[in-house]
């Protein structure tokens, strides 16, 4: 089955949203008031956003990301582009350093009664599914685009005994994570790659774990990492993402020029929307995968090789 882009047919405020997003100095104007109306919603939730920035500005970051850094990584043309209103993208040390405030405002929609506790329940939904579907505990899990590793340490405190790797083809958010694996005394293995191309061994996981991926890339992509995920798999093992839900009432009934204001700092939600996911995970190797609603706004997805 395959997934609608929901309200596919622009509106006239869509498309003026569009037009205008399209002008520089208007989409500047935009995205700073957007950031700041971000920042100011983080804080009165408690979320120390500014605070939690300017302690992490005090470290030397440039020494850190040599220490993860392999400088014979290749970045693909499609993770160049801006992404979540940051001109550069991923590769950057703003979105690095904001991230897990960002994610923790984000997410705080999820649990109105307790805005603190949205990113935590975003996580355990998708765990909940975890426990239930895999029958054995996996010993050996790679976590892709592990961010700054806040998908990484969940996943390491329900699978406890696990052997916890990490990819991510930004170094400055890896270099954010080997530091917070650091504070937090935990033992995972960090590496810089693109998940499409990690450079792992082949069939030496039992869980490829993907979290909040899928909606940045483009379909080439997504198809590779499938390909990719199934290589490092043993057979029998586990391929799982949690994501945006295309088919979820709160995007089918978005108003297309919100939807648009979305898009603008999601370049590839078009693609991801279109992504027959079934198709592709059988296509590379997989049996046909469950998908499970998780919260009003995301999905859990679970594949076993073959």
């Amino acid at each position: 089955m395959t997934a609608t882009t929901a309200n596919p047919s622009p509106s006239f405020a869509s498309r003026a949203v569009s037009f205008l997003l399209g002008i520089k100095p208007l989409y500047a104007v935009a995205k700073n008031r957007a950031r700041a109306m971000m920042i100011k919603r983080a804080e009165r939730i408690g979320v120390p956003w500014r605070d939690r920035v300017a302690e992490l500005q005090q470290l030397d970051w440039e020494s850190r990301r040599a220490q993860v850094e392999d400088l014979a990584v290749a970045y693909p043309d499609y993770y160049r582009r801006a992404f979540h209103a940051y001109d550069d993208g991923n590769l950057g040390w703003e979105p690095a350093l904001e991230f897990e405030s960002a994610a923790h405002t984000v997410h705080s929609t999820l649990c109105p009664e307790n805005p603190k506790a949205g990113d935590a329940t975003l996580r355990s939904r998708y765990h909940a599914v975890l426990k239930e579907q895999l029958p054995e505990s996996p010993q050996n899990i790679v976590d892709l685009a592990c961010s700054v590793g806040m998908s990484t340490f969940a996943l390491q405190d329900i699978y406890p005994e696990a052997m916890m790797t990490g990819v991510e083809l930004s170094p400055y958010f890896l270099a954010v994570a080997h530091y917070n694996s650091e504070q937090q005394h935990r033992s995972v293995t960090w590496k810089h790659a693109a998940a499409e191309a990690t450079g792992l061994p082949d069939a030496s996981f039992d869980l490829v774990s993907a979290c909040l991926l899928f909606h940045e890339l483009p379909t080439t992509a997504a198809r590779d990492i499938c390909r990719e995920a199934r290589r490092l798999l043993r057979p029998g093992g586990h391929f799982t993402i949690m994501d945006m839900n295309p088919r979820s009432e709160v995007y089918q009934k978005m108003p297309p020029y919100v939807l648009t204001l979305l898009k603008s700092t999601e370049p590839y939600m078009d693609q991801y929307f279109a992504l027959d996911i079934e198709q592709e995970l059988v296509a590379a190797g997989f049996k046909k995968p469950t998908i499970t609603p998780t919260t009003v706004r995301h999905r859990a997805i679970v594949a076993q090789a073959i």
